[in-house]
């Protein structure tokens, strides 16, 4: 008799958002591996068939469809205008950033296509969750914030493009505690903050 592959859920999922922070905070995510009861081994599998999933002939079938299949209903469903655009947004509970919510944002699919295509998908901070107060450089720690939430802090920020699809990078001014301001590009993945870059001396 044939094993049946095991169904790709929640916990794969998670797996997956972790190995694309791995490269850059290793520490939080060997944590959050023991937090999960999984492996790196495990995590590296999670994301070999997740890339699958996308590459499959149904992972074309819209974002919708495809998240909604490996995450389950989502906990929020509704509308966002963003310019012109009029985006499906869904939002997800994840266990292992229970103040955040994975946020998807889907543009309307063709006439008679199954769904839309994903404009944008990301952790963001979960409605009535309590933000992060960001003030300085030091406030600014891995895990810690969204990429929205460092943008309004520091604003003007300006985006700049990270190195994989699921990776962000933003540039702004902060100042350090001692009120000195520094030239910072932060970088996100999946819209968590991950890293800084070492303060260099003053503006």
């Amino acid at each position: 008799m044939t094993d049946l592959p095991t169904p790709f859920g929640p916990l794969h999922f998670q797996l997956v958002l972790l190995r694309r922070m791995s490269d850059f905070q290793p520490g939080l995510v060997e944590d959050a591996l023991r937090e999960l009861g999984s492996g790196r081994a495990e995590m590296r599998e999670a994301n070999r068939r997740w890339q699958a999933i996308l590459r499959s002939p149904r992972g074309g079938r819209g974002a919708a469809a495809r998240y909604r299949s490996v995450l389950g209903p989502p906990e929020t469903s509704g509308q966002r205008s963003i310019g012109d655009l009029d985006c499906t947004v869904l939002t997800w509970r994840l266990p292992l950033w229970p103040d955040l919510r994975f946020e998807v944002l889907s543009l309307p699919g063709a006439p008679g296509a199954p769904g839309g295509s994903a404009w944008n998908a990301w952790l963001v901070r979960a409605e009535g969750a309590p933000a992060p107060v960001l003030r300085t450089v030091e406030d600014l720690r891995p895990w810690s914030c969204t990429v929205d939430e460092v943008a309004c802090a520091f604003a003007p920020a300006r985006p700049l493009e990270g190195s994989a699809p699921t990776r962000w990078r933003l540039a702004f001014t902060a100042p350090d505690a001692a009120g000195t301001p520094h030239r910072i590009t932060a970088e996100f993945t999946w819209g968590l903050l991950q890293r800084l870059p070492e303060p260099s001396g003053g503006l």
